[in-house]
């Protein structure tokens, strides 16, 4: 989020009506953000409503949040910046999507929901624990949640944060707080209720965006046979199927994002809240669809913009990740650049609410569950522990930019490597174990925090094209399925019954 508010924050860089007229398209945004979350308020009363939108969500609703809690920021600023940066290479990470959407939607979605309703479930951990009846195993998940949550959120809140400053002038440590008491006034209220119908206008927001932007990036380009032969003769390595990528990179973006989005519990905690399970056949072709128009922008910027560079046009950028507000202010009317400035907030406040949600639960449930004792009220502790979350994150984001970045990096990582082999393998495969559960979990949370700690200090470096995530995703399921082996006649006496016939339909 640097260049952006960099860019904007230049006084030679932004033409003299454009703040007006972003700041005013941003005002209308966050109105129509609280209004949701004032009408969301009124429709929760219960618990349930608050954690799991009282299982009241259509499918449409569900794959547009789903999106949209995926995607975050990263879709207008890292993916096109990662994009100009390597090339083709860069698609690795969304190649996967269409086999992630049906593994998630007919290997987990469907257990997930089902076995909600037959007991009463509202988290990710409680899954867990009622898999492997093991409170155990559910108080690990709530603590892996809350170390990646904190990180997550001040890395988000900061950038929130970074955009509200970049567009209304506040200074940052003000903007800090704006963003955070916006988030606060209706996540708090409103709860999950909130956030899907939130992430619903944001996720819509995004993809009229991201549609629009394609076009001018064609247009500016000259069509994609044009921009593919000014790359083909100026960076062949840039258009080849790689990238500039090794093979071994590019396969591991593949492996990590397909198969680690399984295991992401402010995207799969969504599943809790359909209305109807059986209406779940249609889930992949909806995110799908809904996943290649939003990417349009992704793949388009990154593209445009190496060959304007490449043309002449614009001069070399500086930062990879100034792709989007650069061809934006330079290539787009500014009415549009002003909607993508705010998809820019819309899509990091859509992640946000989502990790204060499953943090909440977290503190209000899992670990209460984890310790053997029930909280009273868990409507109003589950608003109390959103608030203080957020202050928690607020606080941390004006710290400094190098700790809240390095608590960011492991967010993605810490939750594949915790929860794939447990919950998305576990829920399928009756072999599983409570010790191979938690021996996996435990073995993915230290292994990805002693991994990126290592990396972050330079201590030691991969190899070209391996990540901590996928040394500790690989890790954690060699782990699961050797310990689940090993206490193999365990298996079929640590699944009840109710368990086992969500498992086997």
């Amino acid at each position: 989020m640097m260049p952006l508010y960099a860019l904007l924050q230049a006084p030679d860089a932004v033409p003299p009506l454009a703040r007006p007229v972003i700041a005013s398209v941003a005002v209308v945004y966050f109105v129509i953000v609280i209004a949701i979350g004032a009408w969301a308020a009124r429709r929760t009363k219960t618990a349930s409503d608050f954690f799991i939108a009282g299982q009241g969500i259509g499918l449409w609703a569900l794959a547009i949040a789903a999106m949209a809690a995926t995607l975050s920021g990263f879709i207008f600023i890292g993916g096109p910046g990662l994009m100009y940066n390597v090339g083709l290479g860069a698609l690795f990470i969304v190649l996967s999507a269409t086999i992630t959407n049906s593994m998630t939607a007919w290997a987990l979605a469907k257990r997930l929901r089902l076995l909600g309703e037959a007991r009463g479930l509202v988290t990710v951990p409680d899954a867990i624990g009622a898999r492997y009846d093991s409170r155990a195993a559910q108080g690990i998940a709530a603590v892996a949640i809350l170390i990646a949550v904190v990180g997550y959120m001040a890395t988000n809140i900061l950038a929130l944060g970074l955009v509200v400053d970049a567009i209304f002038a506040t200074g940052l440590v003000p903007a800090i707080w704006i963003g955070a008491l916006i988030m606060v006034a209706y996540s708090a209220s409103g709860g999950i209720l909130a956030g899907i119908y939130t992430d619903l206008f944001q996720g819509m927001l995004m993809a009229v965006a991201s549609l629009l932007v394609f076009v001018f990036a064609l247009r500016t380009g000259g069509g994609l046979a044009s921009m593919s032969e000014t790359l083909l003769a100026a960076d062949p390595a840039f258009i080849s199927p790689w990238g500039r990528m090794t093979p071994l990179a590019a396969i591991s973006l593949f492996f990590v994002f397909g198969l680690g989005a399984l295991g992401q519990p402010h995207v799969v905690h969504k599943f809790y809240m359909l209305k109807d399970p059986r209406r779940l056949r249609w889930y992949p072709l909806l995110m799908t669809v809904a996943l290649v128009v939003t990417l349009l922008l992704f793949f388009s910027v990154g593209l445009v913009s190496k060959v304007l560079v490449v043309r002449g046009v614009m001069p070399p950028l500086s930062v990879p990740d100034a792709a989007t507000p650069t061809f934006l202010l330079q290539h787009t009317p500014l009415l549009l650049a002003a909607i993508v400035f705010s998809g820019v907030a819309a899509a990091i406040m859509s992640t946000v609410n989502s990790f204060m949600n499953i943090g909440a639960a977290a503190l209000t449930h899992d670990l209460p569950v984890a310790f053997g004792f029930a909280v009273r009220n868990e409507l109003r502790w589950g608003r109390i522990w959103t608030v203080v979350i957020t202050i928690a994150a607020a606080l941390l984001a004006q710290v400094s930019g190098t700790l809240v970045a390095f608590l960011g990096i492991f967010g993605w990582g810490l939750f594949a490597s915790t929860f794939v082999p447990a919950l998305a393998i576990g829920l399928n495969w009756p072999g599983a174990t409570r010790a191979g559960a938690i021996a996996s979990m435990a073995t993915g949370v230290a292994t990805t925090l002693a991994l990126e700690t290592l990396a972050w200090y330079k201590v030691f470096t991969f190899p070209a094209g391996v990540t901590a995530t996928a040394v500790a995703l690989v890790l954690a399921l060699l782990v699961f399925f050797a310990v689940s082996w090993l206490t193999r006649r365990r298996a079929a006496d640590e699944i009840a019954a109710d368990v086992r016939l969500v498992m086997e339909m």
